[in-house]
């Protein structure tokens, strides 16, 4: 089965709306999605150039233009959408991490529907190690496993390779998916991600 590549971040509102869909992404296409966690912040830092430092370079990085473009991006889904921005406290090293120690356990995808259920769904005021260990157990990870696994080298190693690959891949933001050679930046790609799809099949 071919695969698609989705990179993305817990804090990212995007990567979470483009989560939703990707279940469907698969029955529709028959490719397999394969989850990469990273950093955003670390690889926006690596590019040496942010979108969102400083004065807003244009409209669309504008933070409350942004929470109404995803409030309106999860109701045409249909999926539940709380502002993260001003209410939780989380860092965005420590969730890629855990999602890291997840997928070195088998279960990244489900981990990561949880930690996005945790920032985007469920009304939290922070996002700390111990929340990542309850939602850890919640999907049937020994925590003893997990804290271990969270705290290993080994791990750090992981999500660093997993950010120089994005970046060697030519990935600038999240969330991203590549497919066939080829960059779909933003969930609002995702319709022109299925289209290529469509006329790839066509072609073959």
């Amino acid at each position: 089965m071919e695969k698609i590549d989705f990179y993305y971040s817990i804090g990212s509102r995007y990567s979470y709306l483009a989560s939703t869909q990707i279940n469907a992404l698969t029955k529709e296409t028959d490719y397999q999605v394969e989850w990469h966690p990273i950093n955003s912040v670390r690889l926006i830092a690596q590019r040496q150039r942010s979108p969102f430092e400083g004065k807003p370079i244009s409209g669309q990085y504008e933070w409350t233009y942004r929470e109404l473009d995803a409030k309106r991006w999860a109701k045409f889904y249909g999926v539940p959408y709380l502002e993260p921005r001003g209410r939780v406290h989380f860092d965005s090293e420590l969730l890629a991490l855990a999602c890291m120690a997840a997928k070195r356990l088998g279960k990244l995808e489900e981990y990561s529907r949880l930690l996005f259920a945790a920032m985007f769904q469920d009304s939290l005021s922070a996002i700390d190690e111990r929340e990542c260990i309850t939602r850890a157990k919640a999907c049937g990870i020994a925590v003893n496993d997990f804290q271990a696994v969270l705290k290993a080298e080994e791990t750090v190693k992981q999500l660093d390779a997993t950010i120089n690959q994005a970046f060697n891949a030519g990935v600038f933001g999240v969330p991203t998916f590549i497919v066939l050679g080829e960059l779909f930046w933003g969930n609002d790609r995702i319709m022109l991600l299925r289209h290529y799809l469509d006329s790839h099949r066509l072609r073959s």
